[in-house]
């Protein structure tokens, strides 16, 4: 049995750790292509020119909305003139997916520097690709994971704290997915067996959820950088994005890739779905519910939806090309479909006693 473990090459994390940016970057190379997402590259460009002044040669641009054909085609067709050591993308995910997939096109290496911390995409070697209406298309695998990632937690601790829930979310899924996988002998993001590395942190990872995440909470609301938030950071980013590729996906994440085919779940936070996905993953392979999400289809737009907008949903689950079949139990979309309105009944009924 061959097993594989893949990592990114610097992990920096910090209050005001983007006044280390340039330094960081300057160890890779000394031309740089920094892509920023809309929100960075309108209101805060200023802060990354300083960051990277008298460090580095850069060039700045500003990416889409979507991490998607058309923009990173736009963003190649830019650049590909100049020849550049390293791509960096500075805002959330989808931005950093863009970079991730433009350095890939340019052969160079990428550095990722999130301003949210909602997902683990800043660590992974995958790039999600989206149509232009935020429908997923595809997973670009690249070469590499990102030769950097910097995460400055002042910023974090200053964008809205459902970005910071919406990472737990997605971080939740992680040791439910890796023990699916060990357990099924599955293959990991390499296609090969996860290491004892990579199953320690999907551990890890959550039991740090369940320490701190309240707290790190309470300290994002109040824009306050603390140990607990610095650790909920760390899951959320680093320890979320080991696990998955070390250990390997399952059914919350097939779930959560399923519910991008309808238009009302895409306004939700990719996390968001996924913690829907880890709840009906519980009903899936018949595990004891007491993670206590509290979530319903309501929660993700779907109230009411008809039963062919759920059987869509089950039926793209279940896509081959996804991780369901990594689950230990067999799975077919009508199983999928019962157990998204079984999660739903028992989300209902915990809401029900709360109020």
């Amino acid at each position: 049995m061959i097993t594989t473990a893949i990592f990114p090459g610097r992990y920096v994390q910090g209050y005001n750790a983007i006044d280390r940016l340039g330094e960081e970057v300057g160890r890779l190379g000394r031309s740089c292509l920094v892509i920023c997402d809309p929100f960075i590259y309108d209101h805060h460009l200023e802060m990354v020119r300083q960051a990277l002044k008298g460090a580095v040669d850069f060039e700045l641009l500003k990416s889409g909305t979507e991490c998607c054909d058309a923009d990173i085609g736009r963003l190649v067709s830019s650049s590909e003139k100049e020849s550049y050591d390293i791509v960096a993308g500075i805002g959330g995910g989808k931005t950093l997916d863009t970079a991730k997939a433009v350095s890939f096109e340019l052969r160079c290496p990428v550095a990722t520097v999130p301003t949210i911390a909602s997902t683990d995409a800043p660590t992974t070697s995958v790039a999600v690709i989206h149509t232009t209406t935020g429908r997923l298309d595809r997973d670009m695998q690249l070469l590499n994971n990102p030769a950097l990632v910097l995460v400055d937690t002042n910023l974090i601790a200053h964008a809205p704290v459902r970005f910071l829930v919406s990472g737990m979310g997605d971080a939740l899924s992680t040791w439910f997915e890796a023990e699916s996988c060990k357990n099924k002998y599955a293959g990991n993001s390499t296609g090969y067996n996860g290491s004892l590395a990579g199953y320690a942190v999907s551990r890890l990872c959550y039991d740090t959820l369940l320490e701190y995440g309240a707290y790190a909470k309470d300290a994002c609301e109040r824009h306050a950088v603390t140990p607990a938030l610095e650790h909920i950071v760390e899951a959320n980013t680093l320890l979320s994005g080991l696990g998955c590729e070390n250990a390997g996906l399952g059914a919350a994440h097939s779930i959560a890739d399923g519910l991008t085919c309808t238009e009302k779940s895409r306004r939700y936070l990719h996390g968001e779905q996924v913690a829907v996905g880890t709840l009906t993953s519980l009903f899936l392979t018949d595990r004891p519910k007491s993670v206590g999400l509290p979530t319903t289809l309501a929660d993700i737009g779907l109230d009411g939806a008809p039963d062919k907008e759920l059987r869509d949903v089950a039926l793209n689950s279940c896509n081959e090309e996804l991780y369901m079949g990594n689950e230990p139990v067999p799975i077919d979309p009508e199983s999928v479909l019962s157990a998204l309105l079984a999660m739903d009944a028992e989300g209902r009924k915990r809401k029900s006693r709360i109020t």
